[in-house]
């Protein structure tokens, strides 16, 4: 394993604590959604706007397999980047992969000051927490399958998770258990 890959949904602090933890292993930290902007030229709403949900899937499993291919990095992923059983085959290939979960009151407490900047809590029917409860129901069993770990960060700073996940790698890959 050369990287480790953080998934879970949105707000479960993908991207803050792989910032950190990045710079805790002094290693780089890689965004698939910074990824995908960048190849695009634009902003993720604006490419679910004008391309659809398809081409972005498209596109995050491009950066995904682009990421992958680097070494000793923190990878944050799409909350749905699991959608795809082939990007679950790509990170399996050179990550150890932790689901980092938080309760569903507390994603929604994370995520409703940014919901509208978020094309999958933009469109919808319901409210927030129940469409993010469905959500999460549906990709639940799509996030276990594909981890090796499991951290839920509902009641913990990004700093504590960060700090527990280092240990975690530390205690596994330094004595060269791979398992």
């Amino acid at each position: 394993m050369e990287n480790i890959a953080l998934i879970g949904f949105m707000g479960s602090g993908k991207t803050t604590t792989g910032k950190l933890l990045a710079e805790r292993l002094g290693w780089r930290f890689t965004d698939t959604d910074i990824l995908i902007e960048n190849a695009a030229g634009r902003s993720i709403p604006d490419i679910f706007a004008n391309e659809g949900e398809v081409a972005f899937r498209n596109r995050e499993t491009a950066a995904i397999q682009e990421a992958c291919r680097g070494f000793c990095q923190v990878i944050a992923t799409g909350g749905g980047a699991i959608l795809r059983p082939d990007n679950i085959v790509e990170l399996r290939g050179s990550s150890l992969i932790i689901w980092l979960t938080a309760r569903p009151e507390v994603v929604v407490a994370r995520t409703e000051k940014v919901a509208q900047s978020r094309p999958l809590l933009v469109r919808r029917d319901d409210d927030l927490f129940s469409h993010i409860l469905k959500m999460l129901g549906e990709r639940g069993p799509l996030y276990q399958s594909a981890a090796h770990l499991v951290i839920d960060t509902s009641d913990r700073s990004p700093d504590a998770v960060a700090g527990d996940i280092q240990h975690k790698w530390e205690r596994r890959y330094k004595k060269g258990i791979t398992t």
